[in-house]
This record gives C-alpha cells, structure tokens and sequence, in this order.
C-alpha cells in the first residue's frame, strides 16, 4: 500500500498546480474575449453571438467526454494494478463515470428522437 501512497503524492504535486493553471487560462481568455467583444460593439462593429449548442449536442459532448475519462482511469489502474493488485478495485470505480456516459449518449438519442417525432 505504501507503493500507492507515493504515487498518489506525485500525482497530485504535479497534478493540482496543472489544474490550478488550466483554470486561470481558461477564466484568462473568456475575459479576454468578452473584453474584445465589447470594444467591437463599442466602435459600432456588429459581432455575431456564437450559436449555443442543442441539448441534445450538450449531452452527446458529456457521454463521449464521460465515457472516455472513464475508460482512460480503468486503463490506468488496470496497468497499475500488474504491480500492486489491490488496484484493481479502484479500476472498478471507472464504472460510476462510464454508465453516466451512457446515460448521456442515452439522453441524447431521446431528445433527437423526441424532436424528430414534433
């Protein structure tokens, strides 16, 4: 167990500091481009608003998005779990994420099928 323990603290002196600055960039350029947006109307420029996704766009996005997050942390404590076996238990916690994805892609299919059928 203590192998994990050292994993886990230089996942996470490496991976908080990334998060915290993918974060600010993130906050950084929505700032930047609503500053750039109200200059233009500012001087007059007309500035298309960009389309919002559908709903059921939105909820493909989070089911592949889901899914593929899922999928990448049951690989990786599976590859983990060849040196420490007890790792395999936490691969099966990849499952919550994945049936969240399902359910998103699920959603998705029934509002396009919803919108179909009006």
């Amino acid at each position: 167990m203590h192998d994990i323990t050292g994993l886990a603290a230089v996942i996470m002196i490496f991976g908080m500091p990334t998060a915290a600055f993918a974060l600010y960039t993130f906050y950084k350029v929505r700032k930047l481009r609503t500053e750039e947006r109200l200059a233009a109307i500012q001087r007059g420029v007309d500035v298309p608003m960009q389309a919002e996704l559908s709903e059921s766009a939105r909820s493909r996005r989070y089911g592949i998005l889901s899914i593929a997050g899922a999928v990448g942390y049951m690989l990786a404590f599976s590859i983990l779990a060849r040196y420490e076996p007890d790792a395999m238990m936490a691969a099966a916690f990849g499952a919550i994420p994945f049936t969240l994805g399902l359910g998103f892609l699920l959603d998705s299919a029934l509002i396009r099928r919803d919108a179909r059928a009006v």
